[in-house]
């Protein structure tokens, strides 16, 4: 009796939902260009860092050839708009001190799909992610890397998602 209702269930769930996954339908080439650092706070790595981690992404979770020369089916521009560290909770307020520091990230990106029919999937628009830390026992700079480490995967996939995901 469990096997039947196990059985139901799955084949209830399976025809409700899709589990496709990447969608790179008539694509194989694609260039990714720096995403260029243009907040008014520059971290010196973070554009290669971003650039990197997102190249990386479309390796492990595609087939697609990434290339810099040549015609490709689909390109990625972009640009790190905002780099920003705010605290947000205080933790006395008498001697005003942060409890919590939120460190967000934005990054306006351009994905145009050049593949006959799939032009519409193109798009520009902003992404944006960010990570909540604190600054007890450590200071800024021992942290910051590992910290935008973690925001950098956030907006990668989600770029990569609204690229490619088909839910």
């Amino acid at each position: 009796m469990k096997k039947i209702i196990y059985v139901l269930v799955v084949v209830m769930l399976s025809g409700c939902y899709s589990f496709k996954g990447a969608s790179t339908t008539g694509l194989k080439t694609i260039k990714i260009s720096l995403f260029e650092n243009n907040a008014q706070l520059v971290i010196p790595y973070l554009s290669s860092q971003l650039t990197e981690d997102f190249k990386e992404r479309i390796r492990n979770q595609s087939k697609l050839s990434i290339t810099q020369t040549g015609e490709v089916d689909a390109s990625f521009e972009g640009r790190i708009t905002d780099y920003d560290i705010k605290p947000i909770s205080i933790q006395d307020n008498a001697r005003p001190i942060a409890g919590a520091n939120r460190l967000t990230i934005t990054v306006s990106v351009k994905y145009i799909n050049k593949v006959k029919g799939h032009e519409k999937e193109s798009f520009e628009q902003p992404f944006t992610a960010f990570t909540d830390f604190s600054l007890a026992g450590q200071s800024l700079q021992s942290q910051e890397q590992a910290l935008i480490k973690k925001v950098t995967v956030q907006l990668t996939e989600n770029i990569f998602n609204r690229a490619f995901a088909q839910w």
